[in-house]
């Protein structure tokens, strides 16, 4: 069991992290819909999804081109989401962190890396976030569960 659960764990990792750099044009910046975030609602059915968003996270963030921030700072920021997501599982309240998280921590460090205005860059990231989550993520949740995949 221990072992289906890591290779789980790593198959989410690479599939963020895949989906995340083919995407890169509309993944990275501070108008961004990471269509990989959708699966940040992975928590709520796997706990080993917490250390594989932030594994693919951290490994997309590099081939992201925005420095050391970017990479420790946003995947940080997406291991948080994830395991705040894991906790709050039973509530639709879990669908809250990745938006909230991302929208605040990432668009506060997107503003000063592109000399953007703070609350046009926190805007934008929740947004596309909202998307992934809201619009992909829940679906995507929903099938599995549908599909009793696990």
């Amino acid at each position: 069991m221990i072992t289906a659960k890591i290779a789980r764990g790593a198959v989410i990792a690479a599939l963020y992290a895949v989906v995340t750099i083919i995407l890169k044009p509309i993944s990275f910046g501070y108008l961004q819909v990471r269509v990989a975030e959708a699966l940040t609602l992975l928590p709520i059915l796997y706990p080993e999804a917490v250390p594989g968003l932030f594994i693919g996270c951290l490994i997309s963030n590099i081939y992201g081109g925005l420095g050391p921030i970017d990479i420790f700072l946003g995947s940080l920021t997406t291991l948080a989401a994830a395991w705040l997501t894991y906790v709050w599982r039973r509530s639709w309240i879990a669908y809250l962190p990745p938006i909230l998280l991302n929208g605040v921590i990432v668009g506060a460090y997107l503003s000063y890396l592109l000399h953007i205005h703070i609350l046009l860059a926190m805007g934008s990231v929740a947004t596309g976030e909202a998307i992934a989550v809201l619009a992909l993520g829940i679906p995507l949740l929903k099938q599995m569960k549908k599909m009793n995949v696990g």
